[in-house]
């Protein structure tokens, strides 16, 4: 399935595409971005092709957008919806560290919750992120997520293993749908 295209004020959020691998390389190289992520930071522009292989593909019962600025048709990162069930999905998002700050990734994240909700019909959206990191955290608590456990030990990753928050949204209660 194709990510239907999302503008919002300031972003248009489309379909990854393999292209992006050279505007994504930056992101995917980064140590220090790289920490919380599920595999080590990249070594060559070829790795994120290979690695954008599986995100890009419009047949995997996933749906993945390039946050890109209205301005321009570069992706400055990403967000990912996963269907895992009937009605419930995942969520993921990366940004390049250069638009931290300026809450892109807010108005990214928002935009494809409201899509899961409003036009994919889901009940429920997740997040498992790392304990430690904090920015993912406190963005998923500004967007009204609600921490609902803790996994421990639950992931091995290039950092080693890992626990992992869940932080969950349910459809009643995205204020972007009760406000309307």
């Amino acid at each position: 399935m194709t990510a239907p295209t999302l503008p919002t004020a300031r972003l248009v959020l489309r379909q990854l595409r393999l292209d992006d691998a050279e505007a994504l390389f930056p992101v995917l190289s980064d140590a220090d971005l790289m920490t919380w992520w599920s595999s080590g930071p990249h070594a060559s522009v070829e790795q994120t092709r290979d690695y954008l292989r599986f995100n890009a593909a419009t047949e995997q019962g996933h749906l993945c957008w390039a946050i890109t600025e209205a301005s321009a048709d570069r992706a400055l990162g990403w967000v990912t919806l996963i269907d895992r069930r009937p009605g419930v999905a995942e969520i993921g998002y990366i940004l390049n560290r250069g638009h931290w700050g300026g809450g892109i990734a807010r108005e990214a994240v928002a935009a494809v919750i409201d899509f899961a909700f409003a036009r994919h019909g889901l009940r429920r959206v997740y997040a498992d992120t790392d304990p430690d990191n904090c920015g993912s955290v406190a963005l998923l608590e500004r967007l009204g997520f609600q921490r609902e456990g803790r996994l421990r030990g639950e992931w091995e990753t290039h950092i080693g293993v890992r626990d992992s928050l869940i932080f969950g949204l349910l459809r009643s209660e995205w204020p972007a749908l009760t406000e309307r």
